[in-house]
């Protein structure tokens, strides 16, 4: 039954000093045992020996001191015989009524009514030794038994009754004096063994395995939707509980979206025959995708622009990821692939073509100043990561977010490596987002459960939707689980408030070393306080010797911020509820079944120089061909792309088609993009060959506002006859 018990756990009596659950165990058995003895007598003995019983006992005592006593004796009487003692052969099953109408279940034999006697009864008392009355007892009514030994049954039943109740008491008594000695709980978790937190969680869902059993020390199923939360230093362990995890997580059939930031999943867990995937524009079995292809109207396009665009902390520089969000999400309703949108991103002349006629106009107008350079710096960000995504024909089959949440095939391993991480960290944190908004409604009954496996959480920029995954989207039945090494790397990115909400929510928790003092110490705080009662004993010497006893309460952390940092690796706490169990594990080695990283030709490009001596490079045979042919070709809307010009032309055209007017704008058309286009082609290449003095006005103009200086002039630049003195 469950306890419902609230509060503390209140007592009533002062607790006693004294061995009371070995006493009781003691009373119990001498209970037992007359129990026992009296089953014997009377069931187990012939009446001759019910009726000497007493004086057996009192003669076999007697015969110790060599004492003498009075005795009773059975004897046959008969109307024409001598009367003799009754021995046991002369009585048999039956009924016998005396004239008082007291009825004994006995009768004579046939023996003595052969021989004359018609009865039996008592005789007065004889004195005789105790010597001689119990070696007559034992010889002629008792069969040689001493009197113990025909209770030799019964006191051997009560002999297993005590040691039974002493084995149950003892150890409830050294537990009593433990809590005298240490304190009582009164409210708060409890530090538990694994096998005892089996015991109490009975749980049938995700385990992890403990040294102390063959066990898994599991959680209930109904609980795993509820999230988990990893925190511990690096080399901890937190990679071989997620290992455990995602070998439990492959045994059921149920998806995985795996954040993989050193590859270590994917060569344990990636099974192409599955149907998993691999996104990382740098690796050759990364499908193609496009954030186009991920709307299905202009409010999740705003969402996609938000997830790239976010700030860091308590919400600083809004207006500088708030604006870029929204011209990026401008720019998607085109319909564009990730080339388009990285050359549009490049380009303030195609971004000035797209947004004309908006409000979004203004803020990279030419003449705002230090406003436009920061809102074009802030679009640029996410440029690059665009253009390292492969085409079509150099990606490996197709993937978004939007179809593979509906049919939840295989796994999908988002990874990357330590060099490159800060230039995919814009996708990753998109590829997230995504899959997170799309799999937050509860599935359908054939659907698959996923897994959000994310190791390293502080290497993804803030994720807008994982907040509202992790307080509101029990009921999609997808659970999350989150390693980072400590709470400041969250506060860094969500501000306190919101990374404090994020670490709360997940109901099992799995606490590691952590060396860092304030992670320590929250960690502590996380587990939970304790109020704890403790007897206090105070003596007394001289006239009046004597002990007084008193309660002591007190509230302390159940787990100390120095046992956190002192913990050994591969050691862990699990909090589950008020439940702590305190387990190590051993590491699991499984084998490598798949490349962690296969680089893509020609995905980060190639250097123009040799590192080792800095001289440029030769060029590559076709190559000034190439580039030859490349400056012959004609300007069109899609030179620069990576697709060919049909395919750019196509989606262009399927843009215009389905894309809903821009605001304050008409609706587009494949000839009004191509002349928009072209246009900008030609200011671009005029640029290209001739200087800029507005835009180094306004690069001078930035430059003299961070220095609280005069904006020059733009134009060619006057000398100076500042002299300039060179401190030593």
């Amino acid at each position: 039954m469950p306890d419902n018990a609230w509060g503390r756990k209140e007592t009533l009596v002062f607790p006693p000093h004294v061995p009371i659950y070995s006493y009781f165990a003691l009373g119990l058995a001498l209970l037992l045992t007359l129990l026992f003895g009296w089953e014997h007598l009377r069931f187990g003995t012939t009446p001759l020996e019910k009726a000497y019983s007493g004086a057996y006992l009192r003669s076999s005592a007697g015969a110790l001191f060599k004492a003498h006593g009075n005795y009773q004796l059975v004897y046959l009487g008969g109307p024409k015989v001598q009367p003799r003692r009754a021995l046991p052969v002369d009585f048999e099953d039956g009924e016998t009524v005396f004239p008082d109408g007291h009825r004994l279940p006995v009768q004579l034999s046939a023996l003595p009514l052969s021989q004359g006697y018609r009865g039996f009864y008592t005789g007065k008392p004889e004195t005789f030794t105790d010597v001689a009355m119990s070696r007559w007892l034992r010889g002629a009514i008792f069969e040689g038994d001493t009197f113990i030994g025909s209770y030799a049954v019964s006191l051997g039943w009560a002999a297993l009754s005590l040691v039974a109740l002493l084995a149950l008491s003892i150890p409830a008594e050294m537990k009593r004096f433990r809590q005298m000695k240490y304190g009582r709980l009164l409210r708060g978790p409890v530090l538990m063994k694994p096998e005892e937190f089996v015991r109490k969680q009975k749980g049938d869902g995700i385990g992890f395995n403990s040294v102390d059993m063959e066990e898994k020390i599991r959680i209930p199923a109904r609980k795993e939707a509820q999230h988990f939360l990893m925190m511990g230093d690096t080399g901890v362990g937190k990679t071989q509980l997620i290992t455990q995890l995602l070998m439990q997580v492959a045994e059921r059939g149920d998806s995985a979206v795996v954040y993989d930031p050193a590859t270590e999943y994917v060569q344990k867990f990636f099974d192409a025959e599955r149907g998993d995937i691999i996104l990382n524009p740098l690796d050759a079995r990364c499908p193609y995708w496009g954030p186009a292809q991920e709307i299905e109207s202009n409010a999740e396009a705003d969402a996609v622009a938000s997830s790239l665009y976010q700030p860091t902390g308590e919400g600083k520089d809004e207006f500088f990821h708030q604006t870029p969000a929204q011209i990026f999400a401008h720019l998607l309703k085109y319909g564009p692939t990730p080339h388009q949108l990285a050359d549009w991103l490049a380009s303030d002349d195609e971004l000035l073509a797209k947004v004309e006629g908006t409000e979004m106009a203004f803020y990279i107008d030419r003449n705002a100043g230090p406003q436009r350079a920061g809102v074009l710096s802030s679009l640029g960000i996410v440029a690059k990561s665009f253009r390292l995504l492969p085409t079509k024909k150099e990606a490996n089959g197709e993937w978004n977010a939007r179809s593979w949440s509906k049919t939840r095939k295989g796994w999908v391993f988002i990874t990357s490596r330590p060099t490159e991480r800060n230039t995919l960290r814009p996708l990753h944190s998109l590829w997230i987002d995504l899959l997170v908004m799309r799999l937050m409604n509860e599935p359908a009954p054939n659907q698959r459960k996923v897994w959000f496996v994310i190791d390293e959480l502080a290497s993804l920029q803030r994720l807008p939707q994982l907040h509202t995954a992790l307080t509101e989207a029990r009921k999609s039945k997808n659970p999350m689980v989150l390693g980072f090494q400590g709470r400041a790397q969250l506060q860094a990115i969500y501000g306190d408030k919101l990374a404090e909400v994020m670490v709360s929510q997940p109901a099992t928790k799995l606490f590691m070393k952590t060396a860092e003092p304030n992670a320590a110490q929250w960690i502590s705080k996380a587990i939970g306080y304790v109020e704890i009662e403790r007897v206090k004993e105070t003596k007394h010497d001289g006239a009046k010797q004597g002990r007084n006893y008193s309660l002591d309460r007190q509230i302390e952390p159940l787990v100390m911020e120095s046992q956190i940092a002192g913990l050994d690796d591969l050691h862990a706490y699990l909090k589950h509820g008020n439940n702590v169990a305190q387990f190590n594990f051993n590491y699991i080695s499984l084998p490598k079944v798949s490349p962690g990283f296969v680089s893509r030709t020609g995905a980060e490009g190639e250097l123009s120089f040799d590192p080792d001596t800095l001289k440029p490079r030769p060029p590559k045979p076709g190559a000034a061909s190439k580039h030859a042919a490349a400056a012959e070709a004609p300007a069109t809307p899609t030179a620069g792309f990576e697709e060919p010009p049909e395919e750019a032309e196509t989606v262009v055209t399927e843009a215009a088609e389905t894309v809903a007017p821009a605001p304050g704008g008409e609706v587009g058309t494949e000839a009004t993009e191509h002349r928009k286009s072209r246009k900008s082609r030609k200011k671009t290449e005029q640029k290209e060959a001739q200087p800029e003095p507005e835009l180094e006005a306004e690069i001078l103009q930035e430059e003299c506002l961070s220095r609280e200086l005069d904006p020059p002039k733009a134009g060619p630049e006057k000398p100076s006859n500042q002299h300039h003195f060179i401190q030593m």
